[in-house]
């Protein structure tokens, strides 16, 4: 393993410990046993499934309590108006243009981040513990405002800890922070499950059954994500001459899950959003709302099965651009045998990659539902539902892939400094 590699894991590893050490510095201003009890009593709807993506910063209300979402849902904006607005569009395909968008990433990041800091400290300023004592111990005006300003600190922290990651460590660094969150609650998790099995509130069988979801899930994330429909490439003979001491591809590989972990992770953010500002409302009609949405519950699935779907082909269209892939076939002198050159070419890629993206988005909507409500049945954490599942192992594959790419790249560039 070549220094640059190792250097990169060693960077990747101090921002996920730091962003470990800023899951247990509490807001200033509050009482920690206050929020432990109401956690406790409502750790199965929303709040709970938040906690589990912010690595259970929200139960000891950390700085970092909101999380990466933000980040998030400003970019899931962003994106939109990009599709919608060619003007946002071509901003994003300029260098100088990217810049931009991504600096109105950050400062939409900075505004959501106010606004549900501002929801979150009204909300605790009615809250009471068992005997009582309220949740927030200082002034309230001051509170809101102590609390606005960790949370947005806190959060731009994290934003510029995944872009580091992503810079210059392995992987895609907002990804792996998600991935760090869920990881980190697991052990608690699977204690949690034991602990009900000796107190007789889960059954031994039920467990049983619970494992046997988990790795059938497993197994179907891995084999659906290593899938790859192979379209062949023919060259012309000049091309053929031209690189006979080179390997050239002779097929376009196109992933079935094109869109990878971002629809499950937007559909997540996009929920969130609204029912944090729901929880916190004192509106019959809001909570009503609220409770309707109750993870685990059928409106929670049928939505999240929806927006994952709407992600998925969304994304699909971004990542994957069949015009560009045709262009640079015709200039190397290759075409699918059959199809002309061009034009003809871009439509047959995208004939393909659609009928792909509707098999990746519905198995990525399943997966995302399916295990969830089986194991919220049986009574199981969060973290052993299809979301949590998905997000650690499409996460794992892909760092498992950049490092093994970044070897590769090491192994070059040492034969291209030494010779053979």
């Amino acid at each position: 393993m070549g220094n640059a590699l190792t250097q990169k894991i060693l960077i990747t590893f101090g921002f996920l410990f730091a962003y470990r050490v800023l899951a247990y510095v509490p807001v200033p201003g509050v009482d920690t046993a206050v929020i432990a009890s109401f956690f406790d009593a409502n750790s199965g709807g929303m709040l709970g499934m938040a906690n589990m993506f912010s690595g259970n910063a929200i139960e000891r209300l950390s700085i970092i309590s909101l999380g990466i979402m933000p980040y998030i849902t400003a970019s899931i904006v962003m994106e939109l108006l990009a599709a919608t607005f060619p003007t946002i569009g071509q901003m994003k395909k300029e260098r100088d243009g990217m810049q931009k968008y991504m600096q109105i990433i950050r400062y939409a990041t900075i505004f959501i981040t106010i606004v549900q800091a501002i929801g979150v400290s009204m909300g605790l300023q009615g809250m009471t513990g068992s005997n009582g004592q309220s949740a927030v111990m200082i002034d309230p005006m001051m509170f809101t405002l102590i609390t606005t300003v960790s949370m947005v600190t806190g959060t731009m922290l994290l934003m510029w800890i995944g872009e580091r990651i992503t810079q210059s460590g392995i992987g895609n660094g907002i990804s792996l922070i998600i991935f760090a969150g869920i990881v980190s609650g697991i052990p608690a998790a699977i204690s949690n499950t034991i602990d009900g099995v000796n107190t007789g509130e889960l059954n031994f069988l039920a467990v049983l059954v619970m494992a046997a979801i988990i790795l059938l899930t497993i197994f179907v994330i891995i084999y659906i994500e290593l899938g790859e429909r192979r379209v062949p490439i023919s060259y012309s003979r000049k091309t053929i001459m031209q690189n006979q001491d080179k390997k050239v591809m002779n097929y376009i590989p196109i992933k079935v899950n094109l869109a990878g972990v971002i629809p499950p992770i937007f559909a997540s953010a996009v929920l969130m959003f609204p029912l944090t500002m729901l929880q916190s409302s004192t509106n019959e009609i809001a909570l009503g709302v609220a409770d309707a949405l109750t993870p685990g519950g059928i409106v929670f699935n049928l939505v999240t099965f929806i927006l994952v779907v709407f992600f998925a082909f969304f994304y699909a269209s971004i990542v994957f651009n069949a015009k560009d892939i045709a262009d640079n076939l015709k200039r190397q002198g290759g075409f699918i045998p059959g199809v002309r050159p061009g034009e003809h070419t871009k439509e047959k890629i995208n004939e393909i990659a659609s009928n792909l993206t509707g098999s990746g988005a519905f198995y990525l909507a399943a997966i995302s539902t399916v295990p969830f409500m089986l194991i919220s049945a049986i009574g199981a954490s969060f973290f052993f539902g299809g979301v949590a599942v998905l997000i650690v192992v499409q996460v794992a594959l892909d760092t498992m892939r950049k490092i093994e790419a970044q070897i590769y790249m090491n192994k070059y560039e040492t034969l291209g400094s030494v010779g053979l």
